[in-house]
């Protein structure tokens, strides 16, 4: 028995083929219309309807990167099952290089929206409709917010998930936060519905980072092996373990001024030491930014300039906390090794 076309937004796409669709979601003022862009390849053979989606948060465009490469793969010739591929989800605040809609709201608190809410409500409504609901797993690329950068890592919500715990696994970057549900986020949304979703998380905000892009494309390839929709590649070596932090929190200001960093992103950190130091212009004043656990520096802010109470360092919690340095040290390795090749 052939296998079905894949219908989505109204279009058709048969097996063994490939479509970009242009999803309507609003209008400007001038009235010129805009779209979510779409790719979608439709396996001859089938299997999951895998989403991958980027620019939720439309400052966040190292997923689009990640979107890109992914849909140049040579392997997509052999696809089993459906990928749908959404480079650009908050085509609004791309446009305005913002996180955000134009009523201010954050896409990412707004699901599973409604057709009569607000215009994030409206536009999570319609993104959720004509394409999440079609999907049995996601996967949903972030980076930091705007001058904040955050190490390569995966966010689910491993508990009693094993099919999430897998896919997180998989993916084959350092570090696993498990990390709670935002209400109104997409993967609360996904989960709700028992749809295994994780969240990868690195760069940050209006920049192409390479070094998270490269990783992302990979990790997205290698839970689309784990799901059985690419071929296994037997010529690569399977990534280091990644670790699962149990907890994670930021160090912050605690004065207004400017930030000298000591600390680096991925670094090893006990509680107590000094991950920086904020002065006044003249430095007649200033403190010291104290790490408030033991961890590893997953995330921090790349702007000198800090208010009191600004988060600065996002120190993330383990177990094993060697074993923890060790991965991103065998993270980072991998990736230079593979930038000489």
């Amino acid at each position: 028995m052939a296998r079905a076309p894949f219908e989505l937004a109204g279009t058709r796409i048969p097996p063994g083929s490939r479509a970009q669709i242009d999803v309507p979601v609003a209008k400007l003022y001038t009235h010129a219309p805009l779209h979510i862009p779409v790719e979608v390849v439709h396996g001859r053979q089938p299997g999951p309807v895998l989403l991958v989606c980027g620019a939720i948060h439309g400052d966040e465009i190292n997923g689009v990167e990640i979107v890109r490469r992914m849909l140049r793969l040579a392997s997509l010739s052999r696809l089993r099952g459906t990928l749908i591929a959404v480079p650009i989800v908050n085509v609004f605040g791309f446009v305005q290089q913002t996180r955000y809609l134009p009523d201010r709201r954050d896409l990412n608190r707004c699901f599973p929206g409604s057709e009569v809410g607000s215009l994030g409500s409206r536009v999570a409504s319609l993104f959720r409709e004509q394409i999440v609901d079609l999907a049995t797993h996601i996967v949903d690329l972030h980076t930091g917010a705007i001058h904040r950068t955050n190490l390569p890592q995966v966010r689910a919500q491993m508990k009693e998930r094993p099919a999430t715990q897998a896919m997180a696994e998989a993916f084959g970057v350092p570090v696993i936060l498990n990390a709670e549900l935002r209400e109104g986020s997409l993967r609360e949304y996904a989960q709700s519905r028992d749809v295994p979703v994780l969240t990868y998380e690195a760069g940050e905000a209006l920049r192409f980072d390479e070094w998270a892009i490269a990783p992302g494309v990979r990790g997205v390839q290698r839970v689309m092996r784990l799901l059985g929709m690419l071929p296994a590649d037997r010529r690569r070596h399977a990534p280091a373990v990644a670790e699962v932090a149990n907890g994670s929190s930021w160090a912050r200001s605690p004065i207004d001024g400017i930030l000298r960093p000591r600390a680096r992103l991925g670094a090893r950190v006990a509680r107590g030491d000094i991950l920086g130091r904020v002065a006044d212009p003249f430095g007649n004043a200033e403190q010291e930014v104290l790490a408030n656990a033991d961890g590893i520096v997953i995330g921090m802010s790349n702007l000198p300039l800090a208010n009191e109470g600004e988060a600065l360092f996002h120190v993330a919690r383990f177990d094993e906390i060697e074993e923890a340095e060790n991965a991103v040290e065998t993270f980072h390795s991998d990736f230079e090794t593979r930038q000489e090749l």
